[in-house]
């Protein structure tokens, strides 16, 4: 069991740091607090799985090729090259903004997929493999509203208090109520988002798209017209992952 927390703490680290060029030895163990022998040991190990890889001119580490085709494998099992993404592509056109899939990861959600529109001049951008708590959000919200009862609790107990659990229980059921969630400067001031769930064969949440905008271009007639299509959109791919209401 510790050899897997080390091996996870590894990729938590290179992932976080994937906008460089890698990591030394000397780097990991420190940020990681093992000392360098102990460290060589477990990189070894975990190159031998294509877990992480090491450039051969600089000897550097990063994240192996392996955590592509576990994805690609995550992707092909939710029919997302046939079914999801091509919704998404057609939500963002229709709506001229970036659209996010979003799937839950415990007690956080994994941004999954994002679809940009090239030719907006000003979008929101979240990265791809961002990990944002459940309580947080439109999309987030929209998975925790579809949720059974003892699996929400669990997530909310680690992030609301008992004193805004209430409140928040409340929130939740209007957003089931009404079928979408909408989000206002929660995680990055001066956007918003409008979320809904997607849900497969066995009613279970499966994940949820949502479309960012500027909040300043966003006018009621303007948020009518996203949460239509966003609630149409979700709809239609739930039926197609087999989702009867």
């Amino acid at each position: 069991m510790q050899s897997i927390d080390r091996a996870m703490g590894v990729v938590k680290l290179l992932v976080s740091r994937s906008t460089e060029d890698g990591l030394s030895i000397t780097e990991l163990s420190v940020e990681c607090g093992l000392p360098v022998s102990s460290m060589h040991r477990l990189l070894k190990a975990m190159a031998a799985h294509g877990m992480i890889q090491q450039d051969d001119k600089t000897k550097r580490y990063d994240l192996g090729n392996i955590w592509l085709e576990y994805g690609l494998h995550m992707y092909d099992t939710m029919d997302y090259i046939s079914t999801i993404r091509p919704e998404l592509v057609t939500l963002m056109e229709q709506t001229g903004e970036s659209v996010y899939l979003s799937q839950p990861m415990g007690v956080e959600a994994l941004i999954t997929e994002r679809i940009d529109n090239e030719n907006h001049a000003i979008r929101v951008y979240d990265k791809l493999g961002s990990r944002i708590p459940m309580h947080i959000g439109a999309a987030n919200k929209s998975m925790l509203a579809y949720m059974p009862n003892g699996e929400a609790k669990k997530i909310i107990n680690v992030h609301i208090s008992k004193e805004q659990q209430p409140a928040f229980y409340e929130l939740l059921q209007q957003i089931k109520d009404q079928g979408y969630a909408i989000s206002h400067s929660e995680r990055t001031e001066g956007t918003s988002s409008v979320g809904a769930p997607i849900l497969n064969h066995f009613g279970k949440v499966q994940g949820a798209l949502s479309v960012g905008v500027v909040s300043y271009s966003l006018t009621d007639e303007r948020l009518a017209f996203l949460i239509q299509h966003v609630k149409e959109t979700s709809q239609r791919i739930s039926t197609k992952l087999g989702y009867s209401n």
